[in-house]
């Protein structure tokens, strides 16, 4: 007599789908900072966190990008209120 072993079917897990590459931190700050109107604090976060998140992988390069873009707003508009208090001294002393 002969015996014979019948495999039973294996039912396999389906895979479980990836995880999302983590939210790199530096790009939330700069984006945080870039709220409170802090100039140069969210472009320097903002540059630091776009190279990290490119040699990564990580995400968050719309944060950082906000923030950059804040950041530079923030700057410029700073510039521009100096000038006008500047000029403004300038005229109010020559006047």
């Amino acid at each position: 007599m002969t015996y014979t072993q019948h495999a039973s079917p294996v039912q396999q897990q389906p895979a479980a789908p990836p995880l999302p590459a983590p939210t790199d931190g530096m790009a939330i700050a700069a984006f945080v900072c870039a709220l409170c109107g802090l100039g140069l604090i969210p472009v320097v976060l903002g540059h630091v966190s776009l190279r990290r998140i490119s040699r990564q992988g990580l995400r968050g390069q719309g944060f950082a990008i906000v923030a950059l873009i804040l950041g530079y707003l923030t700057i410029i508009a700073g510039i521009i209120g100096l000038l006008l208090v500047g000029g403004g001294v300038l005229w109010a002393v020559n006047s």
